[in-house]
Formats: C-alpha cells, sequence, structure tokens
C-alpha cells in the first residue's frame, strides 16, 4: 500500500511538527485482547467471545489461566456447520448462553464479544444481546461489542465495551437541594489499588461523589448527566468519550496520569473544576510527588541520555514518550501511535520536543527501516516485532506491558521507570 504523509500544524511543542500518516502492514493484537484486563476489573462480568477456535487459542494464551481455573470469559466456536449455514446461529448462541447462565448464577452482565468470524458471517451480535436481555431480565443484562482485529488495535476493545455500556448508565438525578452537584466519573479500566489511591487523593481534595467506569460490580455503574464531569486516565478511549458527552457530561481537559508530572496536572484539572485552593492543593499532592521524584531518581543514571523509538501498538505512547522526556531525560527519535486524537492528546503533544518524529498509523517495513537507520538504545513495541530486533541486537520493551502493569499514578511511576530501565539493565549484563 503507498504511504500518505500529512501535514499538521498548532501552535506548540511536538504540535508544530509534521505528523507522518502511514497505511500499510501493520503489527498489532486484535481488541479480543482487552478481555484480559477487563474481566479481571468487574467481578461478576462475563465475556463470551462469539469466534473461532483461533480467537479462543489467542484468549487462552494471552491470559494464561490453567485448565483447572474458572475465568470469566469464554469462546462461542463458530464452526464449520455455522459458516455453511446448516445451523442456525443465533439458536446455537441462545443455547450456549442458556447453559452459562445456568451454570454461572454469579454473572450479572454478559458480554457478548464479536470477532472477525462473526463479523465475516453477518451475526448480529446487537439484536442477539437485545433479544436474550429481555430473556434473563432483571438477573442478567447481555451487552455486545466488537472485538475485532480487521480495523484496530488491541487496546480499542475496551473502548468498545465502556462505549457499549455507556447507553444504559443510571442517569443522576438532579440535587433537590442545591438544584445540581457536580460529580466526577474516572473513565478507564485501572488496577484495583490505583483506583484506591486515587480515591484517596480526591476525598483529602474533597472532590466528590467519585466513580470509576468500569466499576468492580455491575450494580455500581456511575450515574451520568448535565453535571458529571469526567478524566480520562487511558488515551485510547476516544468512542467512549464522545458517547459520554452525548449523554451531557463534559470532559476535564488534562494531561494523562503517568509520571509524577502527569498526575499531578490530572488531579489539578479536577481540583480546579471543584475549585480547591491552590495551598489546600499542593500540600495534598506534596507527599505522593516527592515519593514518585524519589522513585524516579534511582532510574536516571541508566535512562538519561538514551535513546527511544516508539513502534505504534498501544495508543499509550504519547503520554510515555512525554514521561520519558520530561522526567528521566531520555532522548526521542520517533514516537509512533496506532491512532492520534489531537484534541485528547492535545496536553501532551505540547509537551514533547519539537525535534521527534511523531508518526500515526504503521507501514511495519518503512517503520523497521528507520529504526534500524537510527540505532535506539531501547525499542519500545509489539511482541510480534520485539524477538527479531533482538535477533539484530537491539534493545526492546514489550508494549503489552505497559498495559497489562498498573503505571498510573504516583506510587507506580518508579515501577513504570523500572520497566523502561530494566531491559537496558539486562542488555548490560548479557553483555559484561
Amino acid at each position: 500500500m503507498s504511504q500518505v504523509i500529512a501535514i499538521q500544524r498548532e501552535s506548540s511543542g511536538c504540535q508544530d511538527q509534521p505528523v507522518l500518516r502511514e497505511r500499510g502492514q501493520r503489527e498489532v493484537f486484535c481488541g479480543l485482547t482487552g478481555i484480559i484486563w477487563l474481566h479481571r476489573k468487574i467481578q461478576d462480568a462475563f465475556f463470551l467471545v462469539v469466534g473461532s477456535r483461533t480467537c479462543a487459542h489467542l484468549i487462552q494464551s494471552a491470559a494464561g489461566v490453567m485448565i483447572f481455573a474458572e475465568p470469566r470469559f469464554a469462546t462461542a466456536i463458530i464452526d464449520e456447520r455455522d459458516l455453511a449455514g446448516l445451523a442456525d446461529a443465533n439458536v446455537e448462541l441462545d443455547r450456549v448462553v442458556t447453559r452459562l447462565l445456568d451454570r454461572r448464577p454469579d454473572i450479572k452482565l454478559l458480554f457478548l464479544v464479536g470477532s472477525c468470524p462473526s463479523e465475516v458471517i453477518k451475526l448480529d451480535l446487537g439484536r442477539a444481546a437485545q433479544r436474550l436481555s429481555q430473556r434473563f431480565s432483571p438477573s442478567v443484562r447481555v451487552l455486545n461489542y466488537s472485538g475485532s482485529g480487521i480495523e484496530t488495535t488491541f487496546t480499542q476493545g475496551e473502548d468498545a465495551c465502556l462505549a457499549a455500556m455507556v447507553p444504559s448508565l443510571p442517569v443522576a438525578a438532579e440535587n433537590q437541594a442545591s438544584g445540581s452537584q457536580k460529580s466526577l466519573v474516572v473513565v478507564g479500566a485501572l488496577a484495583d489499588v490505583v483506583e484506591d489511591q486515587f480515591k484517596r487523593l480526591f476525598d483529602q481534595l474533597g472532590i466528590g461523589p467519585v466513580a470509576f467506569f468500569p466499576p468492580r460490580r455491575a450494580n455500581a455503574m456511575p450515574e451520568i448527566g448535565p453535571d458529571t464531569r469526567f478524566l480520562l486516565a487511558q488515551p485510547f478511549l476516544a468512542d467512549t468519550a464522545r458517547a459520554l458527552e452525548a449523554r451531557g457530561a463534559t470532559r476535564l481537559d488534562a494531561l494523562f496520569p503517568i509520571g509524577e508530572e502527569g498526575t499531578t496536572e490530572w488531579l489539578r484539572a479536577a481540583a480546579d473544576a471543584w475549585d480547591v485552593p491552590t495551598e489546600k492543593f499542593d500540600a495534598v499532592v506534596a507527599p505522593g510527588q516527592a515519593r514518585a521524584r524519589r522513585a524516579v531518581e534511582m532510574h536516571h543514571a541508566l535512562l538519561s541520555g538514551r535513546s527511544v523509538f516508539f513502534f505504534p501498538d498501544s495508543q499509550l505512547e504519547v503520554p510515555l514518550a512525554r514521561f520519558l522526556s520530561r522526567e528521566l531525560k531520555m532522548n526521542l527519535t520517533e514516537v509512533g501511535t496506532p491512532y492520534l486524537h489531537r484534541q485528547h492528546l492535545a496536553r501532551d503533544l505540547a509537551l514533547l520536543p519539537d525535534s521527534i518524529t511523531l508518526s500515526e498509523g504503521q507501514h511495519v517495513e518503512r517503520q523497521l527501516d528507520r529504526c534500524r537507520a537510527l540505532k535506539p538504545d531501547l525499542v519500545v513495541c509489539g511482541l510480534g516485532l520485539a524477538n527479531p530486533l533482538e535477533a539484530e541486537g537491539m534493545t526492546t520493551k514489550w508494549s503489552i506491558e505497559l498495559v497489562f502493569t498498573p503505571i498510573q499514578g504516583y506510587d507506580q511511576a518508579g515501577d513504570l521507570a523500572e520497566l523502561f530501565s530494566r531491559p537496558l539493565h539486562r542488555r548490560t549484563k548479557i553483555a559484561a
């Protein structure tokens, strides 16, 4: 496929630089991978992938679930009879769902997850979800979303899942005493420990009520209305943000909570919306800032001045690049991302140096050529590229590990820095 280059110019930082837009062969996981962290978050939800045996093998391998475990995901296999039209796929799906819910009465929220095979045979999972939800209501709510990897990258699985839930979120009731009451919703799947840390900080700042989306239980969905303010915890939730805004909620513009700087400015956006005095804000965040700076400082000697190249994979690339550049003094060469949402990433982009190459999309062969020519000290890429590049003598960091690992907030800043220093430390030991 031909390479397309488009130039966009803004006002500051990396936004003033040309954006290299590429279309071609890509190296990414599909959106089904998002189930691996989502099924751990919503404790009474179940993810039923409607797909092929390949889909089942992917999820099982990615999750590393042992054979005797009782996971909260499974695959309804589309086999030859379904593809040949010899069986009614909807009847078969109803049978599988009924058997699943009979065996697992703890399920309160069931997702029918579309895949490449289900979309190829044009199985209408949206209609199936409506039919099944009516049948099993009110005990179980059935929703659907697409995890197909035909035109998406793997973190969009979470975006599609959350966006599918937004229309059914409860309507925020108006506070009769004051006429209105602002509420804050933190959007994006976070590890429970990170969620608890943020909740304590919001409580200390006097910000609330605060809800997290997705919640830990299906009956704890946040209420949404015109007085709802929301903060994105992840940069890959474009569809979810649009759906929330369509419900009347307002997004608070902020850096993403990665590193000390990002976490502080993310919290400040909420503090400003709640008119928290500057003195109080500084006093509340100061201990976390100090812990984060001390933890990150331990990795300066190994990372400062080293060059890093980002292949597009997770959509976390821009805020991660900002963290590495500003807090660890690494030299950015190319920062590639599958999709560049300029509005959501505006503040992070403004803090990137204007000397980098910023690319959107992927033509993997051309990007490999540029990476080899630059010879960076560290390459952040997907699993499919990491081993070949390691064989060529490059040092790599798996980008998917940055999604599976808690990296948001003050107390995770040092762990995040270590994820980048560890491959370089390993390479040093091997060479010794």
